[in-house]
């Protein structure tokens, strides 16, 4: 069985860090705003077509020294972004660490590891001795996305023996704060419909609901990516077939987007377009901190609960969530007694105080109702194979 993460009348503020994020964007462990968050989740790790869980970017995950880090310690020692992550956890007990394993790009081998047993058992085995060896708190499962009825039965096998291992673990250290096993989980009704929801609920902490990309390049006309209702596809229906499905409402975490997804050359919102745009880092997504665009005009939908920009002279629209579109989904989270926020993700923030700051906002607009989680992350690790993290980096 597993335990609920957070104290009760608490909210769950949970935010995505990717490994790429200290290249490019230049976006580190040490710039998350901890005083805004209750869990971090790290994406990604891959798996094989055997089971076998792993890093995906040794250099960014446990190796890249940063100035503080010595390169003269004996042994073993974690360094990286999970030395960084090992920092926070100490100086915010409060904040809880889990590796995300999958993803857009590395889900490909779930279906074959979860249809064999002898592939779970492995998928297990390697996934608990990463969260043991980098002093993790849990583990997030980002399958994207069960296909067939037989996906859904297996993808319950793999939850359950992962609960079994996590329980066995916990018990073999004495250990009385759970660790927590959570999933990114489908907003489109074809996607969702599909899962044994009820069968994943006892085994799982928190479902993590991508309610974000609604709407995008794959789309006949331009619309709302992250709109909490009207349309076709909305957020409020997902979070309702959740709980429909006899997941208890504060399990329920609603996803929120970093990013805005563009289409160009439209004439606004329900038209056709074509074309998406150069975006940040990729074709037709925008950090959001980018947002708007010199030009654009910031609108706010407040029947769907949604916003967008638009500039008239490109005929660009793009879709995201502002603070205001933000604000009333805390007011959602509160109403609905769901548990709380998640975003994809951190390094595409405004940073700080800013007031334009969108987990700023939700945490904001979360704590008006009641407290943000507080319950303790782990410290003690004594059979991690590196000496720092079994010294509690002392």
């Amino acid at each position: 069985m597993s335990s609920s993460n957070t104290h009760p009348g608490s909210f769950v503020v949970c935010s995505y860090f990717v490994a790429w994020a200290i290249y490019a964007r230049n976006h580190n462990v040490f710039d998350l705003p901890a005083q805004n968050l209750t869990h971090i989740l790290y994406a990604f790790a891959n798996l094989d077509n055997e089971g076998r869980v792993f890093l995906g970017d040794a250099w960014a995950d446990t190796d890249k020294h940063y100035e503080d880090d010595s390169w003269n310690e004996t042994g073993t020692n974690l360094y990286g972004n999970f030395k960084r992550l090992g920092l926070l956890k100490k100086a915010n007990r409060h904040l809880k660490v889990s590796l995300s394993i999958g993803g857009w790009t590395w889900s490909t081998h779930f279906a074959e590891v979860a249809a064999n047993p002898d592939k779970r058992a492995k998928f297990v085995t390697t996934a608990m001795e990463l969260m043991d060896n980098l002093g993790l708190d849990g583990l997030d499962i980002d399958w994207e996305y069960p296909k067939t009825p037989e996906d859904a039965v297996n993808y319950v096998s793999l939850l359950r023996e992962l609960r079994q291992a996590m329980n066995e673990y916990a018990a073999a250290k004495g250990d009385t704060i759970p660790y927590l096993l959570t999933g990114a989980m489908p907003c489109g009704e074809s996607q969702y419909s599909l899962l044994r929801l009820n069968e994943m609920n006892q085994y799982m902490d928190s479902f993590y609901l991508m309610a974000y990309d609604l709407a995008g390049s794959w789309s006949g006309a331009t619309g709302h990516q992250s709109n909490l209702h009207g349309g076709d596809n909305n957020v409020h229906n997902a979070v309702q077939h959740y709980i429909q499905q006899g997941i208890p409402s504060h399990k329920v975490i609603v996803g929120m987007p970093i990013y805005g997804r563009a289409f160009q050359n439209t004439d606004g919102l329900g038209h056709s377009f074509e074309g998406i745009g150069p975006g940040t880092w990729e074709q037709g997504v925008y950090d959001y901190k980018t947002l708007p665009l010199p030009g654009a005009v910031e609108y706010y939908d407040a029947e769907a609960v949604s916003s967008y920009s638009y500039d008239p002279a490109k005929r660009e629209l793009i879709t995201y969530d502002t603070p205001m579109v933000i604000d009333r989904k805390a007011e959602y989270v509160a109403q609905h007694q769901l548990g709380g926020a998640m975003f994809w993700e951190s390094s595409a923030d405004f940073q700080g105080d800013d007031d334009r700051s969108l987990v700023g906002a939700v945490s904001k607009g979360l704590r008006r109702h009641a407290p943000l989680d507080t319950s303790l992350n782990h410290l003690s690790y004594p059979t991690s194979i590196y000496e720092n993290v079994r010294n509690g980096f002392e």
